[in-house]
């Protein structure tokens, strides 16, 4: 089982990128999609069709903003939108697909350019916490795929000396993270496989960042403990280039 979380930075501009042959390339299983800024009347939902996708979209209702979607070759048992809390959901911020013995979650936490932002989005990921916990309770097997708009720890980031104040690296996101993987139960299964430094998943379109590999890691799979035995390889595809992200890849062997 191969899932490759992705956020786009837009699905229609990926499209003009080739992002279709890539994906062909690439061959997950399932692609978990975040900032896909499009409704879904404006996405190519056929073109993913024909080269094997079934694909469900949970759009923002703003225009061009946010939005999440997940894409699979094997049809999930059942699609839930949202997270049942309105003021995130309107956001189009989390979708899961639940399949035979496991269920995939694509998320997209809120990013924060000013106080009020920072706030909704602290608030956010306690909520998204408590969510996952109670979802434990009946799907103990997750795939939670995103980007988490948060650097977990010191060798997430090119700089973390002079960005410790810098929402994306702040004390209260990095202990909330550490909350999360340790009270969910989670494996941050990059790291399982790879302690090693300047291995990042966005890059600032700014100074040339991407070529100088001035980066930080926000792009995850966190898998339940419970998935442990079953994972195989995760590493992420940095060649990949049609947003300031780049996408994230786990195996597992079921």
């Amino acid at each position: 089982m191969r899932v490759i979380s992705y956020n786009v930075n837009g699905i229609r501009a990926a499209f003009t990128k080739d992002f279709l042959g890539w994906l062909k390339i690439a061959d997950p299983d399932v692609i978990c999609i975040q900032e896909s800024k499009a409704g879904n009347d404006q996405i190519d939902i056929e073109s993913l069709e024909k080269i094997g996708y079934k694909s469900y979209w949970h759009s923002a209702q703003r225009k061009g903003y946010s939005g999440v979607g997940i894409a699979s070759k094997i049809e999930p048992l059942h699609v839930e939108y949202g997270c049942g809390i309105e003021h995130y959901d309107s956001e189009g911020r989390v979708i899961r697909a639940d399949f035979d013995g496991f269920s995939v979650i694509s998320v997209y936490v809120p990013s924060a350019s000013n106080s009020e932002r920072l706030e909704f989005k602290m608030q956010f990921c306690e909520d998204f916490l408590v969510y996952i916990n109670a979802l434990r309770k009946t799907i103990p097997n997750l795939i939670i795929c995103g980007d988490f708009n948060i650097c977990h720890k010191a060798i997430d980031i090119h700089n973390p000396e002079g960005l410790k104040n810098t929402s994306g690296f702040l004390p209260m996101e990095r202990e909330w993270m550490t909350k999360f993987i340790e009270e969910c139960e989670l494996i941050d299964s990059f790291r399982f496989f790879n302690d090693q430094p300047d291995n990042y998943s966005w890059w600032s379109y700014r100074q040339n960042s991407r070529e100088r590999n001035k980066g930080w890691r926000l792009d995850y799979h966190f898998v339940s403990y419970t998935l442990k035995e079953k994972l195989s390889r995760a590493v992420i595809l940095k060649e990949a280039v049609h947003s300031d992200h780049c996408p994230v890849l786990v195996e597992l062997e079921f």
